[in-house]
């Protein structure tokens, strides 16, 4: 019974706060240490701190970059063939298809683009993921139409591919058995001046994190950060008096949207040859290789230029278009030149895939007949601003 009568609270009334400050520094590690005591607190627990730093960074190093790393050392470039040609009189004539920046493959951009096959065979680039060598990668295409027995190429380059298409054609225009047809460039920024200020400053972005992060040319948990910041427009929610919120369900969605198209696909672009493609751009020799392909080879004449635009520059929010279009006709056009500008009606940036219809029009109604031309003639037509 008097187990269970409540017992009385006892206040406590000797509480003071300067003694207990006074034992946790009697009872502290190393409160012996009176000689620059707080100096080596501080050395021991740099230390502690350092040690946890290098664990995680060796388990970062262990699980996330030298798997990475160890499988893009054995990636190489390659060529896939898409199409064969439309007629059996074109297979001497091979197309050859290379996507842009953040893009491995050009299989599924030239599998959108049957209307290619009327001109002849056609291949599609996949990179290096390791990298990029567009000496290797013109090997490769030479070495494929010497088997394939191709006499005649024409390139295709997708935004940033296209800047890796005019270097490519500097190497095969040397080649004394393959005749190079034209170079088709779908919305290539011809320099970094052609690029946009927001993607420019993503690619910057990219060569900064690339300069000082150990490691984040193969990171995956970079790329997944990196890659979920940029969709932030689907799930963080703007209001119009107070701080944005997430959508949780958005978030899920988009990190695993991330996930299987960018991190465990294969199929995916490197961070390495992300970087790469950004450096070709921010390098372009492209003005010199138009120089270089503008020159005369013997009997043969210069390849010639088919431009690929939206209608409306504004059209393109990635690449200023016109600014392009006016340096290739300043550099190749006019009354010698050899430049042919298409306009598409309702397309983007280089979105062969999301606008199959009037890229496939475009080929077949402008392309197609202006190549067709110029392969049976001596003496290429002047077509500079076609519509």
């Amino acid at each position: 019974m008097i187990d269970r009568l409540p017992l009385a609270p006892c206040p406590v009334t000797d509480w003071s706060d300067e003694r207990r400050t006074a034992v946790l520094r009697a009872t502290r590690w190393g409160h012996r240490w009176g000689r620059f005591g707080w100096l080596r607190r501080a050395l021991v627990w740099s230390a502690l701190v350092l040690v946890a730093v290098l664990t995680l960074y060796g388990q970062y190093w262990l699980h996330d970059v030298a798997p990475e790393r160890e499988r893009l050392a054995h990636t190489r470039p390659d060529l896939h063939q898409v199409f064969e040609a439309a007629e059996l009189a074109d297979r001497a004539t091979a197309v050859v298809d290379l996507v842009g920046l953040g893009n491995l493959d050009a299989t599924d951009t030239a599998r959108s683009l049957p209307a290619l096959a009327a001109l002849g065979q056609v291949w599609a680039v996949q990179y290096d993921n390791a990298g990029l060598d567009t000496a290797v990668i013109s090997r490769m295409i030479v070495a494929h139409a010497e088997q394939a027995g191709v006499e005649r190429i024409v390139l295709v380059g997708h935004s940033m591919g296209g800047i890796l298409a005019l270097e490519v054609a500097e190497h095969v225009v040397a080649d004394p058995d393959l005749d190079l047809l034209a170079v088709i460039l779908d919305c290539t920024p011809i320099d970094l001046h052609a690029v946009r200020a927001e993607a420019r400053d993503a690619g910057e972005d990219l060569l900064r994190w690339m300069g000082w992060l150990p490691g984040a040319r193969e990171s995956r948990t970079l790329r997944l950060v990196v890659e979920v910041a940029a969709r932030r427009d689907r799930y963080l929610l703007s209001h119009r008096h107070r701080l944005p919120t997430v959508d949780p369900g958005a978030l899920t969605e988009a990190v695993t949207d991330v996930l299987r198209d960018k991190i465990f696909s294969r199929r995916a672009a490197s961070n390495g040859l992300i970087e790469a493609q950004f450096r070709a751009i921010v390098a372009s020799g492209a003005l010199d290789h138009l120089g270089a392909l503008a020159v005369r080879r013997g009997e043969r004449s210069a390849p010639a230029v088919v431009f690929l635009r939206p209608r409306r520059g504004t059209d393109d929010e990635v690449v200023d278009v016109d600014y392009t279009q006016t340096v290739l006709f300043d550099r190749i056009g006019g009354p010698q030149g050899q430049l042919r500008v298409v306009r598409l009606t309702g397309t983007g940036h280089a979105n062969p895939i999301q606008q199959p219809q009037a890229y496939n029009a475009a080929v077949a109604t402008k392309i197609v007949p202006f190549l067709d031309r110029l392969a049976g003639q001596d003496e290429r037509p002047v077509l500079a601003g076609g519509r």
